[in-house]
């Protein structure tokens, strides 16, 4: 599993622009900037629609006011799901909505969780983590329900 210290792992996500989905790799993501990322099991499950997102976006003016140049938020849906669900949640450029589609990312950080027994499939933990430079400063993985370790209020002590 990732840890503090570690280097993210190469991956491409897909992004939607204006031309339609494309690839976006780890380095365009992060690559000499400060990123906070967090990660939901979900888009449009209830708490990471109704708090963990909303969250982000709200308080997206004061992490940058620390320093942080951009905010992601990635889930294993595809690029459609992500794009109607930043869409839905009025993100606008606030939050980049990075899709996981077939899990590479989160299987490559070690942060999976089985949810076929629930009809979801292999998702994401949720977690959030600030990484400067491709690196992992902070790691936060919430091993319960809600997000007391992996929301923005506690990601805003850490930056």
């Amino acid at each position: 599993m990732i840890s503090v210290g570690d280097n993210l792992p190469e991956a491409t996500f897909t992004v939607m622009t204006a031309d339609g989905p494309k690839p976006k790799t780890t380095d365009e993501i992060f690559k000499g900037k400060k990123v906070v990322l967090f990660a939901v099991p979900g888009a449009f499950t209830p708490t990471c629609h109704a708090a963990h997102l909303p969250g982000f976006r709200d308080k997206a003016g004061e992490l940058k006011a620390k320093g942080v140049d951009a905010i992601a938020c990635t889930a294993v849906n595809d690029v459609f799901v992500m794009d109607a669900w930043g869409k839905a949640s009025n993100v606008g450029d606030s939050v980049e909505m990075l899709a996981d589609g077939g899990a590479k990312f989160a299987n490559a950080l070690g942060l999976t969780m089985d949810l076929t027994e629930r009809g979801l499939g292999v998702r994401s933990k949720r977690y959030s983590m600030l990484v400067e430079d491709g690196v992992v400063k902070t790691l936060n993985i919430e091993e319960g329900p809600g997000i007391a370790q992996t929301g923005v209020d506690n990601m805003l002590t850490q930056v």
